[in-house]
This record gives structure tokens, C-alpha cells and sequence, in this order.
């Protein structure tokens, strides 16, 4: 946690809702991230474009914020493999769950919907259990 600062914090979840409301006030979309890949795969026409340019858009983000930030990118500590099997679950998990965080925790529990807060409330529940067992019973740490 060094690198936590609460505005860069701020600013970026502030973004990420304001995204998320433009999309649902323009386009009637949800930005559920799981959603809107596996719907850039498997649509029609029309509604297969929006979903690229988004995702382009979240690539193109990240670039531009790495050209213009100092800060060295993340390093990671574990496996190659590892991490190609945690994406695989966390993949699993979100077709599982009817949806990613993003769409649950961000636009689900904004829209008030019982089965998003469900949803988020497992998400939180899951991921403490995974660092409290990992970390105190495995001794990983970061």
C-alpha cells in the first residue's frame, strides 16, 4: 500500500462511474467488462462495434497513462503460470456470477439491484478469505 494516495484514488473511481453512467445514458449499456468481451465475440453487427471501441479505449488508457507517469510499471513476484491460472478462475468466476465486478459492484449496486449487492457482498467476502488465508495461513505475502 506505499503507493496508495487518496486523490490519484479519488480521481480514478470518479472516472470509472462517470464512464460507467455515460454509457448506460447514451447507450442503455451496462460496463461490465466480462459483459462487454464476451459480447465483442458473439453479437451482431451493430452491437459488436461500441464493445471493441471500448476495449480499445481501456487499452489506449492505460498506454497514455504510462507515457505521462514516472512510476516504473508493476512487477510481479509470482509465476507466469500462476497468474495465466488466476485469470483463468477470475474468468470462470465472472461467467459464474452473471457478471464482473464492474458490473455488479459499479453499475448493479448503483441501479440498487439485489442480486448485484449479493453479488458484490461474495466478491468482498471471497477476496478478504483469499488474503487471510494466503497471508496468515500460507505466510505469502506480496
Amino acid at each position: 500500500m506505499e503507493n496508495f494516495t487518496p486523490y490519484s484514488a479519488f480521481f480514478g473511481g470518479s472516472l470509472i462511474g462517470l464512464s460507467a453512467a455515460l454509457l448506460l445514458y447514451f447507450n442503455g449499456r451496462i460496463a461490465g467488462i466480462s459483459g462487454i468481451i464476451a459480447g465483442a465475440f458473439s453479437v451482431k453487427d451493430n452491437d459488436r462495434y461500441w464493445r471493441f471501441f471500448f476495449l480499445i479505449g481501456l487499452i489506449l488508457a492505460a498506454v497514455i497513462f504510462n507515457l505521462f507517469v514516472s512510476s516504473s510499471p508493476a512487477a510481479y513476484s509470482r509465476s507466469t503460470l500462476l497468474l495465466v491460472i488466476s485469470g483463468i478462475l477470475v474468468g470462470y468466476g465472472t461467467r459464474l456470477g452473471s457478471g464482473c465486478t464492474s458490473g455488479h459492484a459499479v453499475c448493479g449496486m448503483a441501479r440498487l439491484s439485489m442480486r448485484s449487492i449479493a453479488a458484490t457482498i461474495t466478491f468482498m467476502f471471497v477476496a478478504m478469505l483469499t488474503v487471510f488465508i494466503t497471508r496468515h495461513l500460507f505466510g505469502v505475502s506480496q
